[in-house]
């Protein structure tokens, strides 16, 4: 069959993000059909889109739906509005199958399936489309795939996905092409899963609570071939790549064996890390470390259930430092257990965490399946069974969003490296002009050298 993969997400902010999940999708089932991806992101948008539809008349099209809204409570957005419009698009070209996919669906799936019409939903990871294609193919009953669901049919998370997980990278493929020409910034992917216990995280409900990873070797393979398309720097989209300390050296060593020798980013736990972990991690070519933090409030983290204390962040900071790495820290302020001495004591030991860039979001986005819905339930914030597609963010009943805000700004002293949230409009149009200039990359490193 002919099968349409799209790449719905068009978020820009703070910089341009590489649908790496279609290309596992890909990957899963282009021995047994023919496949082409179409990504939003493309300077051709809707036009591209219909063009696509015309010349290669596929008989299924599957939607990646990443994000259904922006997480940021100072600039709130949800997404649906624009993927109702692509859904529109579609089937005004075309009458093939729709299928919705991706970590925003998994997250929503019965009300997502309802809201853009569309015939069948993938719960958990993609590589699950292609026992459905093969039911679709054959007439099969589709009401027996783990993970599959249709109109009507209430959605249930399956068991992580057992079978053949396989990435397909092309030497440059079209859609490749933008973020080649936008900051040079490609993805790359470990592990899937995550052990951690977080209130507020829908990662588990994604990916499984069991680690899985990739060969080391395998790994560093792959950022080859990313490196040979162009690439100029990757960014590792683990949900926390230092999840396993032993693995994530192991694939650094590798990176190192193999010459990677494009820089690289991750997103990391604060946690206590083996001796020179941080240096092992540089020499392979790591340059950009992204610190889970939350907060820096003991009780508070006890209370988001973070598996570390203030002094692990504290300590780590200085070991990143010291290795030569640009590090930034994001904190979740006004959750639960946060009130007026917490914030301060906060912002207090941000204070300290010199030469890094801060990024400060107020509010968590309140997800189902998480224990941070459950606590908002029980304390009338949200009433169950209420439809929370749109955002809807926890607040904390001892301290309001403006008064963070305010205290925020206040402790901030208008340095460049403290921002609210992902930064705005401003933020991604200057990180626009450092990508028009030739550079690479994140770019929040910039916050650090002009502050």
């Amino acid at each position: 069959m002919k099968i349409l993969l799209v790449s719905t997400n068009t978020l820009m902010e703070p910089y341009p993000v590489y649908p790496l999940g279609l290309d596992y999708v890909a990957g899963a089932i282009e021995k047994y059909h023919q496949v082409r991806i179409v990504d939003m992101n493309s300077p051709d948008g809707f036009d591209g889109l219909k063009t696509a539809i015309k010349e290669f008349s596929p008989e299924i099209i599957g939607l990646s739906l990443r994000n259904i809204d922006n997480t940021d409570t100072t600039d709130p957005r949800g997404f649906v509005g624009q993927y109702r419009a692509i859904v529109d698009v579609i089937r005004s070209q075309s009458d093939a199958q729709l299928i919705l996919g991706g970590s925003g669906f998994t997250i929503f799936p019965a009300e997502t399936l309802q809201t853009l019409g569309a015939d069948y939903g993938i719960v958990g990871e993609g590589e699950r489309i292609l026992p459905l294609l093969r039911a679709i193919k054959n007439h099969d009953d589709i009401e027996k795939i783990p993970g599959v669901i249709t109109p009507g049919r209430q959605a249930v998370t399956p068991d992580p996905w057992k079978g053949e997980i396989v990435r397909r990278i092309e030497p440059d493929p079209g859609y490749l092409r933008f973020y080649l020409e936008n900051g040079g910034m490609l993805n790359l992917q470990t592990q899937r899963g995550c052990h951690f216990k977080c209130i507020y995280c829908t990662y588990p409900n994604i990916e499984g609570r069991r680690l899985r990873f990739t060969d080391p070797e395998e790994t560093a393979r792959a950022a080859l071939k990313l490196q040979a398309s162009g690439a100029r720097y990757f960014f590792i989209t683990d949900s926390v790549f230092n999840a396993d300390f032993d693995h994530s050296l192991a694939v650094a060593r590798a990176f190192k064996k193999h010459g990677v020798s494009i820089p690289w980013g991750a997103f990391f736990t604060p946690l206590k890390s083996p001796a020179d972990y941080f240096q092992t991690m540089a020499d392979a070519g790591l340059t950009h470390v992204e610190f889970g933090t939350d907060s820096l409030s003991n009780s508070v983290l006890a209370s988001y259930r973070k598996p570390f204390r203030d002094q692990q962040v504290l300590d780590v900071h200085r070991a990143a430092i010291d290795a030569g790495l640009y590090v930034a820290h994001y904190f979740l302020l006004g959750g639960v257990g946060e009130n007026r001495e917490t914030l301060a004591e906060t912002l207090d030991k941000a204070d300290t965490l010199e030469t890094s860039a801060l990024f400060f979001f107020c509010g968590m986005r309140i997800y189902p399946g998480t224990e941070l819905y459950r606590i908002a339930v029980s304390e009338g914030q949200v009433e169950a069974g209420r439809s929370i597609l749109e955002p809807v963010f926890y607040r904390s009943p001892m301290i309001g969003t403006d008064d963070i805000v305010k205290q925020l700004h206040k402790k901030a002293g208008g340095r460049i490296n403290w921002v609210i949230g992902s930064g705005g409009e401003e933020t991604a149009a200057t990180i626009r002009r450092l990508y028009q200039r030739g550079h690479t990359g994140p770019m929040w490193e910039y916050l650090i050298r002009l502050s």
